[in-house]
């Protein structure tokens, strides 16, 4: 079958499912790369899974989110920081919003914004390169109300330009902008962005913040510069607080916290390494750390049945094969498998198999299991420059490269979905 048949088929297929899941936020509803349904086929054709649509974009490292048969995306179109709407069958635009900016990049790199957007409750809320903040309403574009962090707190630009991902939780926006006065971690009203609270005087990281319920306690969990903080998501009161910095200041910290149980798994580039903490009785205690188990440059790793998968290793812009594909146990630390000589690459977790979209653009589909590294599936699906996270959404990936964005299906036929 041709290409373009092969497309054809799998939009009629697209149109014909139901939906039952969204993608509305980085990392995916639980915000730690964990897609939950059971819809994905058992293989991928021979030509690999067929594209349902594409589209020409702008810069950005933004990933896409989805809810409600609509995508949402973030990325700089000329001189102006853009959000579009697309039709999530068809790519189709809905709507769109703008507003000038000047970023440019100190080291060449994308002048796009990197931070990706959440869709809660009607509404969208982006964080741009600059640092402005916008809540849209997500039925029509309009603007409901937007901060200039930039301007208001005095967030630092940090080496790659503000990034953080916004984490909405209760009625809070909670932001890691790295401003001054107490203003490194900023909590915002959803409904009208008037601050709610403020606290720290770390620089902000590249890591997205993040929330989880550990003993019966609901926290934000946010890893700044210097530090992992857990925080009452309503007030900002501390809770506890653990040291957690390079250790040379050309660095980032990119990848977010993952709550596992009462664990934290915490990793970091540029020899800062990986730890994992136990949350007792409010109190951090640590159960191991080390510089070469799974130092995460970017991407977080993510957890299943008691193992962590992931990036071991510096993945700067550009093919560097260097980093490695590791199996680590998560209560111990010890290293199960490793493939070397893999390259920068996202990880979802999808039931019991591991989605890995590398840098070149190779989707590979592998048992996530400690025996040994065990792919079942790979193709060459993507353009090169892959580093934005993807959506995946009742059976269909959403990615971007540096300049298209692609929908691809990976789902179950649906004579088998309905079984």
């Amino acid at each position: 079958m041709t290409a373009k048949f092969l497309s054809i088929l799998a939009l009629l297929v697209f149109t014909s499912k139901a939906w039952g899941s969204d993608w509305p936020q980085f990392l995916g509803p639980t915000r730690n790369g964990v897609y939950t349904n059971a819809d994905l086929a058992e293989s991928w054709p021979k030509e690999g899974p067929a594209v349902v649509w594409q589209k020409n974009i702008g810069q950005g490292f933004s990933g896409p989110v989805v809810a409600g048969h609509k995508l949402i995306l973030f990325h700089r179109l000329a001189d102006k920081e853009t959000v579009e709407c697309l039709d999530a069958r068809t790519g189709k635009q809905l709507w769109s919003f703008s507003y000038g900016t000047a970023y440019q990049d100190d080291f060449g790199f994308d002048k796009g914004p990197r931070a990706t957007p959440s869709i809660v409750d009607g509404r969208v809320y982006t964080f741009g390169a600059e640092g402005m903040l916008h809540c849209l309403d997500f039925a029509s574009g309009k603007k409901v109300w937007s901060v200039n962090a930039k301007k208001e707190f005095q967030a630092g630009k940090g080496f790659f330009g503000i990034a953080c991902s916004p984490l909405v939780e209760g009625n809070v926006v909670l932001l890691n902008i790295g401003g001054v006065d107490g203003a490194g971690i900023v909590a915002f009203d959803k409904a009208t962005g008037k601050v709610l609270w403020k606290t720290s005087n770390d620089e902000a990281s590249y890591s997205a913040p993040t929330a989880a319920t550990i003993d019966g306690t609901r926290y934000a969990v946010v890893l700044t510069r210097s530090a992992l903080n857990g925080l009452d998501p309503t007030t900002g009161k501390s809770c506890f607080e653990y040291p957690f910095k390079p250790p040379m200041n050309a660095s980032v910290s990119a990848a977010t916290p993952l709550a596992i149980g009462d664990l934290i798994f915490l990793s970091a580039s540029y020899g800062t390494g990986a730890a994992v903490l136990r949350l007792k009785d409010g109190k951090l205690e640590k159960v191991w750390s080390a510089q070469d188990v799974l130092s995460n440059h970017y991407a977080t790793s993510v957890h299943h049945n008691g193992f962590l998968y992931g990036i071991d290793g510096r993945t700067d812009p550009g093919f560097h094969p260097g980093a490695s594909l590791r199996c680590v146990e998560l209560k111990t630390g010890k290293v199960h498998w490793k493939k070397d000589d893999f390259g920068a690459a996202t990880i979802t977790l999808a039931g019991d198999q591991l989605l890995i979209l590398t840098e070149r653009g190779e989707l590979i589909r592998a048992l996530a299991t400690p025996d040994d590294f065990k792919p079942n599936a790979r193709a060459e699906v993507f353009p090169n420059h892959v580093r934005a996270y993807p959506a995946l959404v009742d059976g269909f990936l959403y990615a971007r490269s540096k300049d298209k964005l692609l929908c691809v299906d990976l789902s179950k036929p649906a004579a088998t979905k309905t079984e």
